[in-house]
């Protein structure tokens, strides 16, 4: 995903009339402070869904991330049902668009630990079904993420990648989802540490960075989206209009901390005591 995308979607506190002060950020050179591991605030958890915890995540709602991006972030599209987060994509006048979609972040930054969420993505040319982490300038931080990425236009893979400083240096590899991303629920983790990333689709290691000049290293928080464009059709595909709302549904979001024990017994943390991995 592109930088703005990202800048804008780490800003939970700033509106359309912030847009151009926030993008001119992005042309700044961000230094990293001493010490960056020692910045993250969060700490394990196992999000089920009961009920949306707005102590934990923020909704984004009344922007979007610039002109690529089709639709409105609005509040309306995300909602709770069944132990299930539902992030919806659906035509409708909102602010200066004439879509609106949903997302929602965390509050706090996690460091180095295992990252999992357990998601059925939307399908749809043109739409982006995201589980990603990222910090940024507006946090006074370097850009730096670690994505998973459904393109709605061929939902059998799911996108891997990472960003350092601003660049992407991952390898943008489309790996394939068994039954496809849209079809069922399936579970997507990475595991990141100081000397690697490692990316698991349904328990299995797709791809790994081991480069340290392309290893994040900054807390960064969780992200959750489901957003349109009508412009990056080399990357998204021409915009289909689903002709219907559509929705990505999370059944589990977790993240564990480095070193400590597995919390559920599908975590990618067992399965790596275990030694199936």
């Amino acid at each position: 995903m592109t930088e703005d995308v990202k800048m804008k979607a780490a800003m939970p506190w700033a509106g359309p009339v912030l847009c151009s002060l926030a993008f001119g950020l992005l042309a700044l050179s961000v230094s990293a402070p001493a010490h960056a591991a020692d910045q993250a605030n969060g700490k394990s958890f196992v999000e089920k869904f009961d009920k949306l915890d707005r102590s934990r995540w923020y909704i984004s709602d009344g922007w979007a991330n610039g002109d690529h991006q089709n639709c409105t972030w609005s509040a309306k599209q995300v909602s709770v049902a069944d132990g299930k987060l539902s992030l919806g994509f659906a035509k409708q006048d909102y602010k200066d668009r004439n879509h609106v979609c949903g997302e929602v972040q965390t509050f706090k930054r996690f460091g180095y630990g295992a990252f999992e969420v357990r998601m059925k993505a939307a399908a749809g040319s043109g739409l982006n079904t995201g589980f990603f982490s990222y910090i940024g300038p507006t946090h006074k931080q370097p850009h730096d993420e670690i994505d998973f990425e459904v393109l709605g236009r061929d939902a059998s893979t799911v996108q891997v990648n990472q960003y350092v400083d601003g660049k992407s240096v991952g390898s943008a590899k489309k790996v394939a989802v068994p039954g496809g991303a849209d079809k069922g629920f399936h579970d997507y983790a990475f595991v990141w540490e100081k000397d690697r990333i490692a990316w698991y689709v349904d328990g299995k290691l797709v791809e790994e960075a081991t480069d340290p000049a392309k290893l994040p290293s900054h807390p960064s928080k969780i992200y959750l989206s489901l957003w349109g464009s009508d412009t990056l059709t080399a990357w998204m595909g021409p915009f289909t209009e689903p002709g219907a709302p559509v929705a990505a549904e999370i059944d589990r979001v977790a993240y564990t901390a480095a070193g400590e024990a597995c919390q559920f017994p599908e975590s990618i943390v067992c399965k790596l005591k275990q030694g199936t991995q």
